[in-house]
């Protein structure tokens, strides 16, 4: 027996999807205009996760250039059958909706392959008891759009041998509510004689929800569970410490006990700034429906599994750079240069580079980050640097977007080498506090309690602040808009002119205090 606490992958994870195989669960999530893209987690009890790769590592399976911060990769759903996974997902940027395969999950993963012919959004994968692979999309009303999110599940064979659609496609739901806008994240299961269709509806905010619906003809209308939605938060009131529920995917394990995955967020002071995270729920099955939770009917705290637990080891919130490569849990926005950054294993530094791309642009600026994955937390980095210009900085940031961010960064005034706080609200930059700083290596950290932030530099031991209890609620969902959740990274620019410069990282710690 073992114990789930909720979120089960806090931070930035939306659009959860798992498949089981043996005793061995896998999940992924989305990424959006982050690379690389679709973690890939492991579990043995559906509590404790280990990271064991990214599936979509490689600028040839992931075009990002130019893509906004919310667009990129939507919704992955992950499936296995007769020893390969199967990875299907939709690239709103570039190329629509593609599936990639691996006999290994944890990789190397192949090369896309786009499905023609396949409009719309959030795609998955159903192997029939035949072995026949069916695709399940969703899409506009192909009887005419009559509101915004007026779309519809379809499915439609799926010939793996040529990775093409075949027959005719076949729209069999368009979700529980009338009028309902967004049905979305479709997954269908087969259980004792019926296909069963999950389904995400009612946008992913404050309406969102779960909807099940059931056939015993893969093709034909599916039936609404009466008691539809199986779970929502919606009527909870804004201020419950989860809110915005959905997006579900079932898994079964070897004992023939059912659970699910969804997506939810936790509000913080009324602001989510961490996006929408991972949630585990039981289900249980009664008159041919599945029930989430029974007898409370919403998330909980804690979920207890029947499962031996899984043994980990303690992973340290000090992230150091002498090994050849970066952990896995770092990301980057959209295709990074090769050139811009490295890790130098004899000194044991990430060095990265200044590019003249600011984190204002939709480009691809030198920025190395992990997610934030709780509401007080600190971080902060080991730095060397010495700006050559006016022009240059390099630091650390927390990102909800291009236009809503916050800096904290080392630059040049005059001859005189100072640190700054700058907040990005709306794409307009607001320098909040400055001060002058010796030369030398520095500490740049930042610790945050709740929508407030203190901002610090520390040099030969000695720790100034520079700043404190800065109002952060913007660097949110709520203010900022979008899909994603806050980042928190490295960066350098040299804002708009060239430069050959360069910034040393020692180190990068991220904990929850």
């Amino acid at each position: 027996m073992t114990t789930a606490v909720n979120p089960i992958l806090s931070g930035f994870y939306p659009d959860p999807s798992i498949c089981a195989v043996g005793e061995d669960f896998y999940l992924v999530s989305s990424t959006f205009a982050y690379f690389p893209g679709v973690p890939i987690f492991h579990s043995t009890d559906l509590a404790h996760w280990e990271q064991i790769g990214n599936i979509l590592d490689r600028p040839s399976q992931l075009p990002l250039a130019g893509c906004e911060h919310s667009q990129g990769i939507f919704a992955p759903t992950i499936r296995y059958h007769e020893g390969t996974f199967y990875m299907i997902t939709t690239n709103v940027s570039y190329g629509g909706n593609f599936l990639v395969t691996a006999e290994n999950p944890a990789g190397p993963w192949s090369e896309p392959h786009y499905i023609e012919n396949a409009p719309g959004i959030d795609p998955s994968l159903f192997f029939d008891t035949d072995g026949t692979c069916y695709y399940v999309g969703t899409r506009p009303n192909t009887e005419g759009v009559r509101y915004n999110g007026d779309w519809e599940v379809w499915t439609q064979e799926l010939d793996l041998k040529t990775m093409k659609l075949v027959g005719d496609s076949h729209k069999i739901w368009k979700g529980a509510l009338k009028n309902v806008i967004w049905p979305e994240g479709p997954h269908l299961y087969k259980k004792d004689g019926y296909y069963y269709l999950m389904i995400a509806e009612g946008g992913t905010g404050p309406d969102h929800c779960i909807s099940v619906a059931r056939s015993k003809d893969i093709f034909a209308e599916f039936e609404g569970n009466p008691k539809n939605p199986i779970i929502t938060h919606r009527h909870l009131g804004k201020d419950y410490p989860i809110i915005y529920v959905g997006h579900g995917d079932l898994v079964e394990d070897c004992n023939g006990n059912w659970y699910v995955v969804m997506l939810a967020s936790r509000p913080c002071e009324g602001y989510t700034n961490m996006g929408r995270e991972t949630f585990l729920a039981k289900v249980e099955w009664e008159d041919g429906w599945p029930i989430i939770n029974r007898g409370v009917g919403k998330l909980e705290d804690t979920v207890e599994i029947s499962l031996p637990k899984m043994q980990m080891i303690p992973k340290s919130p000090i992230y150091s750079f002498a090994q050849d490569k970066l952990d896995m849990a770092f990301l980057t926005l959209r295709n990074p240069d090769s050139d811009m950054y490295e890790l130098d294993q004899n000194k044991g530094v990430l060095k990265l580079a200044l590019k003249n791309v600011t984190l204002k642009e939709q480009a691809s600026p030198a920025y190395v980050a992990l997610r934030q994955r709780h509401q007080d937390y600190q971080a902060g980095v080991q730095m060397r640097f010495t700006p050559g210009n006016e022009q240059e900085c390099a630091g650390i940031a927390v990102m909800q977007s291009n236009e809503y961010h916050i800096r904290f960064e080392k630059y040049l005034e005059g001859e005189q080498e100072s640190v700054r706080v700058i907040s990005c609200v709306g794409g307009k930059d607001d320098v909040i506090a400055s001060c002058k700083v010796p030369k030398g290596d520095m500490i740049l950290k930042i610790v945050a309690c709740g929508q407030k932030a203190d901002f610090c530099y520390q040099v030969c031991g000695e720790q100034v602040m520079v700043a404190c209890n800065v109002d952060i609620h913007f660097l949110s969902t709520e203010v900022a808009g979008g899909f994603v959740g806050c980042t928190i990274g490295m960066y350098a620019s040299s804002n708009g002119t060239k430069s050959d410069n360069y910034a040393e990282y020692g180190w990068m710690f991220y904990e929850q205090i």
